[in-house]
């Protein structure tokens, strides 16, 4: 019962990101209230902020959610593999996702762009706080310590993603996962 309970939850939550999106695309962020992603989204606010504690929130939530998927496959990652190899496998993994999301998470990334635009202190100066933590599993997995060249190393490769994934939303590049094995070569 439990695994259906989070599953719905999930659904809830996902369903209410797009309702976001879908507003902050037509109307940009601040021209959208909570009360009006509810409306779209059908759901209290209550239930709104059991789920987000703010608007900037459910505008970072694909990224955390993004974030999420790199550590766990961090930590999933094949034994006997280096740092790079590691990094590399799990941001392919993770481009799987995008390409696998489409246009769904590719909207969501043009808004939250225009918003990056617009706003200092929008979810996307978080990235440095999330290369540190990337830094931090990444060297856990080995039980070493982070040194300059572990942290240079996540920079580039999450970087080169962030290139990649520009490139995604601009549609250019070609087959996309083709694309994103060569940009992480060159990161």
């Amino acid at each position: 019962m439990e695994g259906l309970r989070e599953r719905k939850r999930a659904a809830s939550r996902a369903q209410t990101v797009d309702a976001a999106t879908r507003l902050f695309a037509q109307r940009g962020f601040d021209g959208v209230t909570v009360a009006d992603i509810c409306t779209a989204a059908d759901i209290a606010p209550r239930t709104f902020f059991r789920y987000f504690p703010t608007k900037d929130d459910v505008l970072a939530e694909p990224s955390r959610v993004m974030a999420d998927r790199v550590a766990a496959d961090l930590a999933a990652a094949p034994e006997g593999l280096d740092d790079a190899e590691v990094l590399r496998w799990a941001l392919r993994r993770l481009g799987a996702y995008v390409v696998a999301e489409g246009d769904r998470l590719v909207g969501h990334l043009q808004v939250l762009a225009e918003v990056a635009r617009e706003r200092a202190g929008s979810p996307t100066t978080r990235l440095a706080d999330r290369e540190r933590e990337l830094t931090e599993r990444l060297v856990g997995r080995r039980g070493g310590v982070a040194d300059w060249r572990t942290r240079l190393l996540v920079g580039r490769g999450v970087a080169g993603f962030r290139v990649w994934l520009d490139d995604v939303r601009a549609g250019v590049g070609g087959d996309p996962l083709e694309h994103l094995d060569e940009v992480l070569a060159a990161a």
